[in-house]
C-alpha cells in the first residue's frame, strides 16, 4: 500500500535562496518507493506558514505523513515544534523519544533537538532535525515503523 506524504523544510536560508535545500532529497532516499510524494515545500522559518500547511493537508486529508525539517533547535526563530504542537490532536511520544535516543548515541548536541511527532485526524506528523545527515538518522529510526502506525491512523489494522 502506498502512503501520501508531504515534505516541509523549514529554513530562512534556504527559503530565500541564499542556500540550496539538501534535506528533501535525504528524506525522499530514505523512504523510497513505497511512498507517493504529494507536496515538497521549503518555508522560511515561520510558525504560522508551518501551521497553515498542516491544517490544509491534514483536514483535507491529501497527507497521510507530513515530514518536517528543521526549526527543531534553540535558536530564536525555531519554532517547528511550537507550531506542530499548536494544531496536532495529540502528540506521539516515543518516536520522538526513540530518534533523540538514537541520535545522541552519534552527537550529544541531539539532546538539544525539541522534535516532536503528533497526529491531527488521521494525519501523522513527525519533525526531524534540519540537517540532512541528522534526518538520514532520524528516519533510519522511524522508518521501519511507519507503514503500522499509518495504517493504524487510517483504521485498516485488522487485530488476530
Amino acid at each position: 500500500m502506498s502512503f501520501r506524504v508531504a515534505l516541509i523544510v523549514l529554513s530562512d536560508r534556504a527559503a530565500s535562496g541564499e542556500r540550496a535545500d539538501e534535506c528533501i532529497p535525504v528524506m525522499k532516499d530514505r523512504l523510497g518507493g513505497a511512498y507517493s510524494i504529494v507536496r515538497e515545500l521549503v518555508l522560511a522559518d515561520d510558525a504560522a506558514a508551518l501551521q497553515a500547511e498542516i491544517i490544509e493537508l491534514a483536514d483535507a486529508r491529501a497527507a497521510d505523513l507530513i515530514l518536517t525539517s528543521g526549526g527543531t533547535g534553540l535558536g530564536p526563530r525555531d519554532r517547528t515544534p511550537q507550531a506542530t504542537a499548536a494544531v496536532i490532536d495529540y502528540e506521539v511520544p516515543g518516536m520522538a523519544q526513540a530518534m533523540r535516543s538514537a541520535s545522541i548515541a552519534k552527537t550529544k548536541t541531539a539532546m538539544l533537538s525539541r522534535a516532536l511527532a503528533g497526529v491531527r485526524d488521521r494525519t501523522l506528523i513527525v519533525n526531524l532535525p534540519g540537517s540532512p545527515r541528522a534526518v538520514a538518522e532520524t528516519l533510519d529510526v522511524v522508518v521501519p515503523v511507519l507503514p503500522h502506525a499509518l495504517e493504524l491512523l487510517a483504521d485498516r489494522v485488522v487485530d488476530g
